[in-house]
């Protein structure tokens, strides 16, 4: 199973439109995550036509439309892996701690809010990822969206994929 993972894409405040490759990603994709802050209902109706399936929560900076369609949280479980996504996690310090224990039944959580990649593993097992953006990147070098793969119970393959800088 091949996921696509995304966050805070901020559509139509920081881009007209996700990125190419992404797009190409997430239609190749058996699943796509997105972990909050899409701004604008219209990605969601983008994502919903194109995706073969779509997990999303909704972020600070959704309204009242995408808060009435998305959870504040999504458990899913994803060929025996057992996922969560959400938006906001608290600060980075102690985020390990806090995250095993919110989510002690799950293998994987994805979050997003800082714009900044994540990739760890808490006591106990639990595997953080957090994509960046693919649309504003804020201080960090590229844009950035995430790929994995999932066999068995068991995430494998997870690529931090850099975007090309926007033009205009």
């Amino acid at each position: 199973m091949r996921l696509v993972i995304l966050a805070d894409t901020h559509l139509p405040k920081r881009a007209r439109d996700l990125p190419a490759p992404l797009w190409s990603a997430v239609e190749s994709a058996d699943v796509v995550l997105h972990a909050g802050d899409w701004v604008d209902v219209t990605l969601l109706d983008a994502l919903e036509a194109r995706a073969r399936r779509l997990v999303g929560v909704y972020g600070n900076n959704d309204g009242p439309d995408l808060r009435a369609r998305l959870p504040e949280v999504a458990r899913v479980e994803l060929d025996g892996l057992r996922v969560a996504v959400v938006h906001e996690t608290g600060p980075k310090a102690g985020r390990e701690e806090r995250c095993a224990a919110r989510f002690p039944d799950r293998d994987l959580l994805v979050f997003g809010h800082s714009h900044i990649p994540w990739d760890s593993v808490a006591p106990g097992g639990l595997r953080l990822l957090n994509p960046g953006s693919p649309t504003d990147r804020r201080s960090q070098p590229y844009a950035t969206y995430l790929t994995a793969r999932v066999a068995a119970g068991r995430l494998d393959a997870v690529e931090l994929h850099r975007l090309p800088p926007r033009r205009g």
